[in-house]
């Protein structure tokens, strides 16, 4: 006796207080926590690869590959952090994809790419400045498609206008646009006239280089303060480009771009169009940056389709594409639909089996458990997104196994006229080490995830990080509780729904029968093979009554309340 008193368990059972306040701090804490946590539809992480992009106008493949992608493999290889190198050259332009180990500093290796990019002085004069940059980590959340009988300037200048009053709305700070070829000013020279002005096509390119340029010149001191000097002369439009000036006479008489060549503004050849139902198409997509939800920025960015609806034009429509948003409702209605299913089968199966106010606890554990782990979420850096939520789908089935069986403990004992508090430490001693271990190798089981290397082992690192935490919290409620009495109300509403389940008001009276059976075995394992063998058949809705009612009756055979319930019916 001495030893059912001592120790922690017992503790835990004499203290209500202790219990119901730890009880309570997970579950105001996990939801004050739940309402602050990250939102996103997939996991944000860090890819360890860096791109080096050379864009090299009118080369052909092999061109690229000699002129840009061999130099740049030759000169990243002597960088120890770089796992492999990926190179692609295609018509116009190389890029050179290096993968870098786990772990490594990825701004440190950054920074020493671009220094061994710089060293190269081989790169054909007709290449341009090659771009580094990390891998691209931003997360599209919804897309709008513009499409219409228009041209491509119409198009682009929706599109634009499109990205100015998104990034005008409040939730929304990353848009940009896409399927619309980059703008191009071509200029068209003739022979003739070149002759004529005696020009050539090397002074007119620096001629145009010289007069597009924006440049700081320092700053004058005045006693107004510092002013600063820049050089504005960008010129980004075909019409300012007609403007200038190539040949200047001393008497005053000057030749213009314009003059001797035309001049237009449009867009870049590429070999991609976009088209949606038949007609030309731009795409502005919108992104979720920090801690923005992407059902708001969803909800946003629809509400302003709806708003400016009519203000677009006739021949243009406006259609909402790639809503990632979808997919992350829905994951969220499915995960509160299993676990309000969960929380009602328990409450019945266990009210039936064992002692509604047992039921009730038990089934407490399923609340207390999950809005507990969101005061853990945050210190692991781990947001609500798709896999996150797979986690809890997949913890949900097992969560309450533990509570279920030191609360069948507890019943047990005080079924054999122990006393509740005495009963409940019992049941939690008995079965204290087989819950423990059964815990211990399900976090187990996860913990590998936490340690896979790779990109794919950042995206599936937060699972065990939702999981474990969760199997930990696993309450002990129910065994603390184990001996509550039950309350006439629900041991009544059990007896009512059970008796309607066993026929008593249905098409198939005779099935009260199987309340009087006494071999649990038999029962089990007929209702078993019977849901097994009309799975194929359950769309008839007489037969679904009947396999409800029979698998009724068999819970009923177990049920505390069976010889209640076989006097109500007979």
């Amino acid at each position: 006796m001495t030893e059912s008193r001592s120790g922690p368990i017992a503790w835990m059972a004499r203290n209500h207080v202790a219990a119901n306040l730890l009880m309570l701090v997970l579950l105001i804490g996990g939801l004050v926590f739940a309402l602050n946590v990250k939102q996103e539809v997939f996991p944000s992480i860090q890819l360890d690869i860096i791109t080096v992009q050379v864009p090299f106008p009118g080369a052909t493949p092999r061109e690229v590959e000699e002129g840009v992608v061999l130099a740049i493999e030759e000169n990243l290889r002597d960088i120890e952090e770089i796992k492999e190198l990926r190179s692609t050259a295609s018509e116009g332009s190389g890029v050179v994809t290096a993968e870098l180990f786990a772990g490594s500093d990825i701004n440190a290796v950054l920074n020493d790419v671009k220094t061994a990019v710089d060293r190269i002085t081989t790169f054909p004069t007709e290449a341009e400045e090659p771009v580094i940059t990390p891998a691209d980590t931003r997360r599209q959340v919804v897309s709008l498609i513009l499409h219409g009988d228009v041209d491509t300037h119409t198009l682009k200048n929706l599109a634009e206008q499109t990205r100015n009053e998104l990034l005008d709305l409040p939730g929304i700070t990353l848009v940009d646009l896409a399927a619309i070829p980059p703008p191009e000013i071509s200029i068209e020279l003739s022979q003739q006239e070149l002759r004529r002005y005696g020009l050539t096509l090397p002074e007119i390119a620096r001629r145009v280089d010289e007069s597009s340029r924006q440049l700081g010149a320092g700053a004058i001191e005045t006693r107004g303060g510092e002013v600063l000097v820049r050089v504005d002369e960008r010129r980004e439009t075909a019409a300012a480009l007609r403007d200038l000036v190539l040949i200047a006479e001393p008497g005053g008489s000057v030749v213009r771009l314009g003059e001797v060549a035309r001049i237009h503004d449009g867009f870049r050849d590429t070999d991609r169009v976009a088209y949606f139902d038949g007609q030309l198409a731009g795409q502005v997509r919108v992104y979720r940056v920090g801690e923005q939800s992407p059902l708001e920025i969803a909800a946003a960015v629809r509400d302003y389709v709806e708003s400016k609806r009519a203000e677009w034009p006739e021949d243009v429509s406006v259609r909402v594409w790639e809503d990632r948003s979808e997919l992350y409702a829905d994951r969220i209605g499915l995960l509160l639909d299993n676990g309000q299913l969960g929380v009602i089968l328990v409450l019945i199966v266990l009210g039936l089996f064992l002692r509604p106010a047992l039921a009730f606890w038990v089934t407490l554990g399923i609340p207390v458990s999950f809005l507990g782990v969101f005061l853990f979420l945050p210190v692991f850096d781990v947001s609500i997104n798709m896999l996150s939520m797979f986690a809890f789908l997949l913890v949900l089935g097992i969560v309450v196994d533990d509570a279920i069986v030191v609360g069948e403990a507890g019943f047990h004992h005080r079924k054999a006229g122990v006393p509740p508090l005495e009963a409940a430490i019992r049941g939690a001693r008995e079965v204290g080490r087989p819950v423990v271990f059964a815990v211990l190798t399900t976090m187990v089981a996860f913990a590998p995830l936490l340690f896979m290397p790779g990109t794919m082992g950042k995206f599936f690192s937060g699972i065990p990080l939702v999981v474990i935490p969760i199997l930990l919290l696993l309450p002990v409620l129910a065994g603390a509780q184990a001996g509550v009495d039950s309350t006439q109300l629900l041991a009544g509403l059990a007896a009512l729904v059970a008796m309607v389940l066993a026929g008593k008001y249905a098409l198939n009276p005779w099935l009260g029968w199987l309340a009087k059976l006494r071999n649990r075995e038999l029962m089990t394992a007929s209702a078993l093979m019977l849901v097994l063998g009309s799975a194929a058949l359950m769309e008839h809705l007489g037969l679904s009554m009947g396999l409800g009612a029979f698998v009724a009756g068999v819970l009923l055979a177990n049920s505390p309340y069976r010889e209640q319930l076989e006097t109500d019916i007979q």
